[in-house]
Order: C-alpha cells, then sequence, then structure tokens
C-alpha cells in the first residue's frame, strides 16, 4: 500500500516546499488539476526534477485527446497519469497504448461514474494499472466517501491495482485500510494540518502496519 500526497492549491514553489516537508513519508506526489490548470504540465516537471525518487502523478482527468495527452506528460516526466472513467472506451485504451509504449501507468478516475463494478471490470479488461474510486470535493461537503465504492470494485478487479481519494483523515484512515487498496491518497488530511510531517509520519506508519 502506498500513499500519494495530492496537491490542489499551491503553485509550484509552494508545492515544492510543502513535499520537503513530508518527502520522507509519501511514495507518490500528486498534481492536481488546479496546479495543472494554473500552472502548465511545468509543474509536473519541476517537481519530477527537485524529486527524482518520487513517483510523480499528473491528475489531468483525461477525457479525449488520450494518446496525445499522456504522452505530453509523459515528456513532462509524469509517472502515473489520469484519465476518467467516464471517458470513451477508445480513449482509455489509447491512453493504455501510449502509457505502455512510454513505461508509464494509467489511473482510471471514477468520479461521477454510476455503475462503477460494471465500468471497473470493463476498465480492468483494458489492462489500466490502478482504478481509482473518488468523492469529489462537491460530495465530500455534502459527507459523501467512497469506501463502499472501493469494497464493490475488489470485488471484480482481477489486474489493476486499486487506488481511493477524497478526503481521507487520520480519523477515516483505519477504515481505508481495512478495504486494503493499493494506493491511498491523501490532500488536505496532511496539507491541511499544522504539522504536515507528523500527519504523514503518522498516516505512512499506519499504512505499513495495514
Amino acid at each position: 500500500m502506498k500513499l500519494q500526497l495530492a496537491l490542489d492549491l499551491v503553485n509550484i514553489p509552494e508545492g515544492i516546499e510543502l513535499v520537503k516537508q513530508v518527502e520522507e513519508y509519501i511514495d507518490v506526489v500528486e498534481i492536481g488539476t488546479p496546479v495543472v490548470i494554473n500552472e502548465g504540465l511545468k509543474a509536473v516537471k519541476e517537481m519530477k526534477n527537485a524529486f527524482p525518487n518520487l513517483e510523480v502523478l499528473a491528475d489531468l482527468k483525461i477525457m479525449d485527446a488520450a494518446g496525445y495527452e499522456v504522452m505530453k506528460a509523459s515528456e513532462a516526466g509524469a509517472d502515473i497519469i489520469t484519465i476518467l472513467g467516464a471517458a470513451e472506451d477508445e480513449s482509455i485504451k489509447g491512453a493504455v497504448a501510449e502509457a505502455k509504449k512510454q513505461g508509464k501507468e494509467i489511473l482510471v478516475d471514477m468520479i461521477a461514474v454510476k455503475d462503477k463494478k460494471a465500468r471497473a471490470k470493463e476498465l480492468d479488461e483494458f489492462g489500466v494499472d490502478y482504478i481509482c474510486v473518488h468523492t469529489g470535493y462537491d460530495l465530500q461537503a455534502v459527507g459523501q466517501n467512497s469506501f463502499e465504492d472501493l469494497r464493490a470494485i475488489k470485488d471484480v478487479v482481477k489486474n489493476a491495482k486499486t487506488a481511493i481519494a477524497g478526503g481521507i483523515k487520520l480519523d477515516t484512515l483505519p477504515e481505508v485500510i481495512k478495504a486494503q487498496p493499493d494506493l491511498v491518497i491523501v490532500g488536505g488530511g496532511i496539507t491541511g494540518q499544522d504539522d504536515l510531517k507528523g500527519a504523514a509520519a503518522q498516516m505512512q506508519e499506519m499504512i505499513k502496519q495495514g
């Protein structure tokens, strides 16, 4: 089980400073969609240059022109690139083909997918690397989470690794660990804490024990 830190509301220098504090306790650093929109793929490039030993995920949430966008993110140094589970099958297949060519991985974000179990089964057959259940910011605000969805997709996924994102904090982490995802994605549960390093260290310790 790996721990991914999601950076959403920072510029590049702030993001690098933040990762410096928690680098030893995280496995993957995510350049979140808002950062990509504000800063472009140079945010991915600069993060990878600053932390060559960490995996860098580019949260592009690709919906179309998938092969091209995966190629550009790969060139910028992304190790993992995200595409939406709601995208066309051809787009997902194109993303997987390009990622394999580049030696990168594809994470499918299941945000807004209605029948997650059926779609996860299809995605698994397409050869994606990760399938991620994700409670988006707007649904977190009304108290939803993805723990049930994670258990549901784990029942059908044979090859892909599983991931979970959305509002995970120290107090909800034990429930997440019980479901045994391969990747746990945390944003504000680390970045919103007064003691970033302490929060990340505690989470990594719990994940290792889980």
